[in-house]
């Protein structure tokens, strides 16, 4: 694509990479790993705002974020966007195009972010001579598919506050699992996105996070979220308004 550069600078193994256990060779025997470097055809940087990919194009890659943040989403017959998710590094991407051979949303980097493009094509034959990839795939596959019916739970049965209660603890719970701080983040998409992702109003999200931090539950200063009570927000999703 004409707006990702393809880059070589900087380059890390999949052994070296310190986001490999959540990556597709995570749990890969060390054996394996050399042959799974195999699997990368390019890194790339996808600079802010710009596309990984489009909704429509044909499958070919899945792709592996070494940095950087996205987001997933659909365009309806109205012109508006749909945000359908937020993936940060050590997660994968292009995933949903297994299926029907063509990329169901679109990925748009939400600040510059670099990937490593991995051709299905190779992932199949590796796979077979290697049948751990097979299962690590499977596995993530799954892990997408849950993740799908936790969205479908969230925006079917709890109201306002426990949503966006869940999306903090969520993004807590994953930069935790990164090596980053749980508590102490930024987060990378505008209020706006965070309320398609969640099925709220521009408005609702923003009431929302003044509440949280009058009630000792955040502090927030512009994109910066600081978890103050953890126990206090988990409180909040349980209660499901």
């Amino acid at each position: 694509m004409e707006d990702i550069v393809e880059s070589r600078e900087h380059e890390v193994s999949c052994e070296e990479c310190r986001l490999q256990p959540s990556c597709l060779s995570g749990g890969i025997a060390a054996e394996y790993l050399k042959r799974m470097e195999d699997l990368v055809d390019t890194r790339r940087r996808v600079k802010r705002s710009e596309h990984l990919f489009r909704a429509g194009d044909e499958f070919k890659n899945i792709y592996a974020i070494r940095s950087g943040f996205f987001k997933t989403s659909l365009v309806d017959v109205e012109g508006r966007e749909q945000v359908t998710g937020f993936f940060m590094g050590g997660e994968l991407l292009g995933m949903d195009g297994l299926s029907r051979g063509r990329c169901e949303s679109s990925a748009i980097a939400l600040e510059d972010s670099d990937v490593c493009a991995m051709p299905y094509i190779l992932i199949e034959k590796i796979g077979r001579e290697v049948p751990m990839l097979q299962r690590r795939l499977q596995s993530l596959l799954a892990r997408e598919i849950n993740r799908d019916h936790g969205i479908m739970l969230l925006l079917g049965s709890m109201g306002g506050e426990a949503r966006l209660a869940a999306f903090l603890l969520n993004l807590s719970r994953r930069f935790l699992l990164r090596g980053y701080s749980g508590s102490d983040f930024i987060l990378r998409m505008t209020r706006q996105e965070i309320g398609s992702y969640l099925g709220l109003k521009l408005e609702t999200v923003s009431r929302l996070f003044t509440a949280f931090h009058k009630r000792g539950l955040l502090e927030v200063r512009h994109k910066q979220v600081r978890i103050v009570d953890v126990d206090g927000l988990s409180r909040v999703l349980a209660l499901r308004d």
